[in-house]
C-alpha cells in the first residue's frame, strides 16, 4: 500500500501519489483521510462520540465507505447529531428522514437513532457524561493491538460483547458486539492500526 494523497498547495487538487509511508487501509482519498486523523484516534466529546455510535448502526450490513461518503449528509439531515435535538424527533421527522437520499432510508435504523439519542443522554446524565460510561470499560485508556496483519484484527471481543449486552440492558438499538467494536476502533478505545502503519507509530510514540 504505497499509494497516497496529498492537497497540492498550487492546484488546491486532492492527488495520488507514491511515497514511502505504510497505511492500513485507505485506497480512496476519503478513506484514507478518516484512516489517518480518525480511526483509532481517542475521542471524548459527547457529541462525536454520539455521532460515531449512530454511524456505525447505519453501517450495519453494508460497507464503511459508503457510510463515510454520507457522513456530511448525515451531519445535515441529523442536526450535526446533537442528541439533545435527535431525541425529540417526531413521526414528521422521521419520515422527512426516510425522502432523504443523503442518508441510509432505513426506517429501523433511523428509528433506532431517535431511541439511541434518548438513551444516550439518559446515560450521561447517569454517568456525568457518555465519554465517561463508555471509556470506563477500558480503565479510561485505549487498548493497543500488536497485529502484523489486518486479517488478524478481530470483529469482537470480550469487551465489545460486555457493552453491547449493557447497552442492550439499557434499550439501546443497533448495537450488536461487531458494531460496537468497529465504534471502539473509530473512536480510538483501541488502536488496532498494524504495526507497520505509521498512524500506530504515532499513538504508540509516547
Amino acid at each position: 500500500m504505497a499509494c497516497y494523497f496529498e492537497i497540492s498547495q498550487q492546484s488546491q487538487r486532492l492527488e495520488f501519489i507514491v511515497d514511502e509511508i505504510f497505511r492500513c487501509f485507505g485506497h480512496t482519498p476519503l478513506y484514507a483521510d478518516y484512516h489517518d486523523n480518525a480511526w483509532g484516534r481517542p475521542v471524548h466529546d459527547d457529541n462525536v462520540l454520539f455521532e460515531m455510535l449512530i454511524l456505525e448502526g447505519a453501517q450495519a450490513g453494508l460497507s464503511w465507505e459508503i457510510v463515510l461518503k454520507k457522513r456530511e449528509s448525515y451531519r445535515e439531515a441529523f442536526d450535526g447529531f446533537d442528541p439533545e435535538i435527535v431525541a425529540r424527533y417526531d413521526e414528521v421527522k422521521i419520515a422527512e428522514l426516510l425522502e432523504n437520499p443523503g442518508i441510509i432510508r432505513n426506517r429501523l435504523k433511523v428509528n433506532a437513532a431517535v431511541i439511541n439519542a434518548k438513551l444516550f443522554l439518559e446515560t450521561a446524565a447517569a454517568h456525568g457524561s457518555f465519554a465517561e460510561f463508555i471509556w470506563s470499560y477500558v480503565d479510561h485508556a485505549p487498548i493497543v493491538g500488536h497485529w502484523e496483519r489486518l486479517e488478524d484484527i478481530p470483529t469482537t471481543t470480550l469487551i465489545s460483547d460486555k457493552i453491547s449486552k449493557d447497552l442492550k440492558k439499557l434499550g439501546f438499538k443497533f448495537i450488536g458486539s461487531t458494531i460496537i467494536y468497529s465504534f471502539m476502533q473509530s473512536v480510538g478505545m483501541v488502536n488496532d492500526h498494524v504495526k507497520s502503519c505509521f498512524v500506530y507509530e504515532e499513538l504508540t510514540k509516547n
